[in-house]
């Protein structure tokens, strides 16, 4: 991804036709394949200047794929007047310095912290045993597996490093599922059965967290599905996942 800022200067009285222009010029932004997403916005102490902030999904695609596609001439007729009063127009690319602060709450500490992913693995892996589905998977379970699978979580949902800094990471808990061939109900069960035993244990129950909750069990199961095929290929060297409110780590197909 590429992001790129312009800054404009917008004389007094011109805010209100500048940002209708920008409101109609957003919609061919929307249809851009090209564009990742957009926003303007303006100083709080000096209204007349603004900053549009729109990611690319490259330089190129920009520059290339957007300009010379089908909807950059309506674009560009609603921002025209408003060239000259450019300051600055630069494509910018992210640095590995990034993350929340204070104000959001991690899903971890939302969740109750560590003490809340242990009590629902032991609650859920105390089932798995009996259910026709999932036994097959999980015969020969370890004692230590859903404290592991807590750290895991944990770390996952913005706690500590824990599984990373003694579990062996990522690749390990790759390698957990290589060859056991989990089918689609297996893993359909899978999901259903851990959130039924967060409603259990009583894990928050707001719309946002269950969302989250379920858009990571998802997304990490049909995971598992991919890795544990027969011919699956080694697990890449990848750090663990960090999942947030309403966000996913992009598919790299590895």
């Amino acid at each position: 991804m590429i992001i790129e800022y312009i800054r404009y200067r917008v004389p007094d009285g011109g805010r209100a036709d500048f940002e209708a222009a920008y409101r109609r010029a957003a919609r061919s932004l929307a249809a851009a394949e090209q564009c990742h997403d957009y926003e303007l916005s303006h100083a709080v102490d000096e209204p007349g200047s603004y900053v549009l902030r729109i990611v690319w999904t490259s330089a190129e695609a920009h520059l290339q794929g957007f300009r010379g596609g089908p909807h950059f001439a309506a674009f560009f007729a609603e921002i025209r007047p408003y060239v000259e009063q450019i300051e600055e127009m630069r494509h910018y690319e992210r640095t590995e310095v990034a993350g929340s602060g204070g104000a959001v709450p991690t899903l971890y500490e939302w969740a109750g912290g560590a003490a809340a992913l242990a009590k629902l693995t032991e609650a859920f892996y105390a089932k798995v045993s009996a259910d026709d589905l999932l036994a097959e998977v999980f015969a020969g379970m370890s004692p230590e597996h859903p404290a592991h699978v807590a750290i895991w979580l944990g770390e996952v949902f913005g706690g500590p490093a824990a599984y990373t800094d003694r579990h062996g990471g990522h690749a390990h808990m790759i390698s957990r599922h290589a060859g056991r061939a989990i089918t689609e109900p297996q893993r359909r069960r899978w999901v259903s059965l851990l959130l039924a035993t967060a409603d259990e244990v009583g894990l928050p129950a707001d719309p946002e967290f269950r969302a989250a909750l379920a858009g990571y069990l998802e997304w990490g199961s049909r995971l598992a599905v991919v890795f544990s095929a027969p011919d699956a290929g080694p697990a890449a060297d990848q750090p663990v996942p960090r999942w947030g409110w309403g966000s996913a780590p992009p598919w790299t197909g590895t």
